[in-house]
């Protein structure tokens, strides 16, 4: 590993997180918790989900668990979001769409501080899966921007469910 697959990866989780942002523009708060007959999911548990996961593969993976990380989100925030979890679509239930934007971005800077901090001995540390690449810490980067591309994937699908446009 050098400092360009470092850069690599941060580049792609930055690529990644523009492009899921682009997708949330124009939505309505009440668009984030509609769930078409189509889908079992909405926007809110994809945007809650996609936190969580840049938090585990971007911080917890790659340093731990740190006393601070309660700031970025609550344990019943990962809870609630995490892999394997149901969405629920009553919004009553559910963070508002504002707070988990404001998780989302603090869990992103946090994360971005971090990773420019890391160093080659550190992300070469091997991990299980999750990874994508390698089976290293910087794998568990790439992965992270792989996993939410996918998600933005469920996003745009269930905009245009909703019948709003493609982005261009």
């Amino acid at each position: 590993m050098d400092a360009n697959s470092l850069l690599l990866a941060i580049r792609q989780i930055e690529f990644a997180r523009g492009y899921t942002l682009s997708l949330l523009d124009g939505l309505t708060a009440e668009d984030w918790f509609r769930r078409p007959t189509e889908a079992d999911t909405h926007i809110a548990w994809q945007i809650g989900h996609l936190a969580m996961a840049e938090y585990g593969l971007c911080l917890f993976r790659i340093r731990g668990r740190q006393p601070e990380d309660l700031d970025l989100m609550s344990s019943k925030f990962r809870k609630q979001f995490s892999k394997g979890s149901q969405p629920d679509p009553e919004p009553a239930n559910n963070p508002t769409p504002a707070e988990l934007r404001s998780v989302l971005d603090r869990v992103h800077q946090q994360a971005a501080k971090e990773l420019a901090a890391c160093t080659e001995q550190q992300l070469a540390e091997p991990i299980d899966e999750p990874f994508a690449v390698t089976p290293t810490k910087l794998g568990a980067l790439f992965f992270c921007s792989h996993h939410e591309m996918l998600h933005a994937g469920q996003i745009g699908l269930l905009r245009r469910l909703l019948g709003k446009s493609p982005l261009r």
